[in-house]
């Protein structure tokens, strides 16, 4: 979470590493992802950091523009969710629970839902550099290692603490030994 200056401008850092991108600042075109990921951290920032009048009114202000380009991409990631490193790969029907919470280096493929069951508050704590494949689900009190890729369309309701594998299907089950390091940016500092 967000809690200075200097974590805001850590996550901006990581995340753009994490989406590959080699130049200062998004380009007008193309980089419409980025641009979303720079308006979440911003208004993370405020919303956590600023305690004046003018900053909390701000903070409010980046909350209504973040909530239309979650409505306008269909893309519903709350705040204080994920950790640095966040790496969208394509926008479209991503649901994510305010309760969960994503570590470092998480990269999230479209059509993915995270969330908790029958109108509970439980919802998935996921570690760092893991993978989420395209329409993946995963749902409910559940504890997702590190370094772990979750295949496509897979169906995740139980927890897996082996880090450094690849689960999948439905329901999920280990698939190989695989890590989900292949999956992330190279430029991202991954222990090995």
């Amino acid at each position: 979470m967000i809690n200075s200056k200097s974590d805001y401008l850590r996550y901006l850092k990581q995340d753009k590493l994490a989406l590959g991108k080699k130049y200062k600042s998004p380009k007008l075109v193309h980089d419409e992802i980025w641009r979303f990921e720079i308006l979440l951290r911003k208004t993370e920032y405020y919303v956590n950091c600023k305690r004046t009048f003018i900053g909390k009114l701000y903070g409010k202000v980046l909350q209504f523009l973040y909530y239309k380009k979650r409505l306008k991409y269909n893309t519903y990631i709350p705040l204080n969710v994920f950790g640095p490193g966040l790496s969208i790969a394509h926008f479209g029907a991503i649901v994510v629970n305010g309760n969960a919470k994503v570590g470092e280096n998480c990269r999230i493929q479209d059509s993915v839902t995270i969330g908790a069951t029958n109108g509970e508050s439980y919802a998935p704590v996921i570690g760092n550099n893991v993978f989420i494949g395209s329409g993946a689900r995963i749902i409910g009190k559940i504890n997702i290692a590190n370094d772990i890729a979750i295949g496509s369309n897979a169906v995740v309701v139980k927890s897996f603490n082996e880090s450094g594998v690849t689960i999948g299907g439905v329901p999920a089950k280990k698939i190989s030994d695989n890590n989900s390091h292949s999956n992330l940016n190279k430029c991202l500092e991954l222990d090995k």
